[in-house]
């Protein structure tokens, strides 16, 4: 009687192990992850941290809607790629937090034809979302890697209107200048004078600022001077470079 319950919980196993390999191809769960669920993932993501959260520009949640998170995001953290946290990249470097890129995003104000400039490329993933909102977009991640892999990346997935390089942001992109609107991805314990240099009249810098505390502000640069906008507290990698040693 034994025998037979052993040969029966040995046969159950095979047919499992069957079963398991058929549904998923061979491949571990997170790589066979079907394309719907991974969609449902990102609706989910929109609607209940974004929208939820007050992000209401409906071209905003459209481009977060569209891009595929999940494709900028190391394997290892597959699972993870739509969830309400930021993600390690590498290189001591992070892809924000969905919510944050929503809302930086919508606090840039794009229609559609502005010149756009991002310090601090990462992933690409932000860099995508502008993409998909504005007309030109120029960005700058300091890690050479990290430039690298999101050039490739971004080329890969059809973006002909982003343009990447390696370098200090903080300097920002001059011989493209003027620019609508910036937006940094790393903090600075200062607003950079060159970036505001590099702010068209009228546009719009969002930028984390801080060291310890980091605040996230929103910059209207208006008859050459800033109007500065508290927006919420935040937690960035600070920004580096050469310029950063620059006083203010």
């Amino acid at each position: 009687m034994r025998m037979r319950k052993k040969g029966f919980a040995i046969l159950g196993s095979i047919i499992f192990f069957i079963v398991l390999t058929q549904c998923t191809d061979g491949k571990r769960g997170s790589e066979s992850n079907p394309k719907g669920d991974l969609k449902a993932m990102r609706e989910k993501m929109v609607e209940t941290q974004i929208k939820a959260r007050g992000v209401k520009d409906p071209r905003v949640l459209s481009a977060l809607l569209k891009v595929e998170r999940h494709r900028f995001v190391p394997e290892e953290h597959l699972n993870s790629a739509y969830s309400d946290q930021p993600l390690p990249i590498g290189e001591g470097q992070t892809i924000s937090q969905p919510y944050i890129v929503a809302l930086m995003t919508e606090l840039l104000e794009l229609k559609g034809e502005e010149k756009v400039l991002e310090i601090g490329t990462g992933s690409g993933y932000q860099a995508a979302i502008l993409g998909e909102l504005a007309k030109e977009v120029y960005t700058i991640e300091i890690i050479e890697s990290l430039a690298s892999m999101a050039k490739k990346r971004l080329s890969e997935f059809g973006y002909q209107n982003i343009k990447v390089k390696a370098g200090d942001g903080y300097l920002g992109w001059p011989e493209a200048a003027p620019f609508d609107a910036i937006i940094i991805t790393a903090a600075p314990d200062h607003i950079p004078k060159p970036l505001i240099e590099q702010l068209k009249e009228g546009g719009r810098m969002v930028v984390p600022v801080g060291t310890y505390t980091q605040e996230l502000k929103k910059i209207i640069k208006r008859s050459g001077k800033i109007e500065t906008i508290d927006i919420i507290p935040v937690v960035f990698v600070p920004m580096t470079g050469e310029g950063v040693k620059e006083k203010r």
